[in-house]
C-alpha cells in the first residue's frame, strides 16, 4: 500500500465561462490555505471558454506569493491534459502541434507555465456541474464576473 501523497500548502478550484464562444468570458478561483480562502475572478468581454479556463489558473498561481505545494483542481480536460501532457512536445516542437499548425493560446500555455514554476503544482480534474462545492463556486464567480462586464458594458 502506497502512502497518500502529503496535504498540498495551498488548495486552489478553477473554472472558466463564456457566454458564447467566443464570446464574453469570465474566471473564477477559490485558494484555500490555513484555514482561509480568498476569491478570485475576472471577465474579458471577448474571448473563448479555454482562454478564460486557463486563465483562471494562471491568475490562481500568480496570486501566490511564495513557492507552494499546490492541489490545482479543474474541470477543464483541455487544462490538466494540456499542462501534464502535452506542454513538453510543443515547446520541443517550437509551439506547434503533432500536425505541424500553431498551439491554440501559446501566449496562455506560455504564462500557465511561467506561473506554475515556482510551485509543486498537482493537477487534478473533476466533472464540471457534478456537484463539486468548489468547483461550482468557481463557476459562479466565472458568471458574476461576466454579469459584472455586461452590467459595465450596460452602463457605457
Amino acid at each position: 500500500m502506497s502512502a497518500a501523497p502529503p496535504a498540498p500548502d495551498v488548495e486552489v478550484f478553477t473554472d472558466g465561462a463564456c457566454k458564447g464562444n467566443p464570446g464574453p468570458g469570465g474566471w473564477g478561483a477559490i485558494l484555500r490555505a490555513k484555514g482561509r480562502e480568498l476569491e478570485l475572478m475576472g471577465a474579458e468581454s471577448l474571448t473563448t471558454n479555454n482562454r478564460m479556463e486557463l486563465t483562471a489558473a494562471i491568475e490562481a498561481l500568480t496570486a501566490l506569493k511564495r513557492p507552494c505545494a499546490v492541489r490545482l483542481t479543474t474541470d477543464s480536460v483541455y487544462v490538466r491534459d494540456g499542462i501534464s501532457k502535452w506542454v513538453h512536445g510543443w515547446q520541443r516542437n517550437g509551439w506547434r502541434t503533432a500536425d505541424r499548425k500553431p498551439v491554440k493560446n501559446a501566449d496562455l500555455w506560455q504564462a500557465l507555465i511561467a506561473a506554475a514554476a515556482p510551485h509543486r503544482v498537482d493537477w487534478q480534474w473533476v466533472k464540471g456541474h457534478s456537484g463539486h462545492p468548489e468547483n461550482e463556486r468557481a463557476d459562479q464567480l466565472a458568471n458574476l464576473a461576466i454579469a459584472g462586464l455586461s452590467a459595465v458594458a450596460g452602463e457605457a
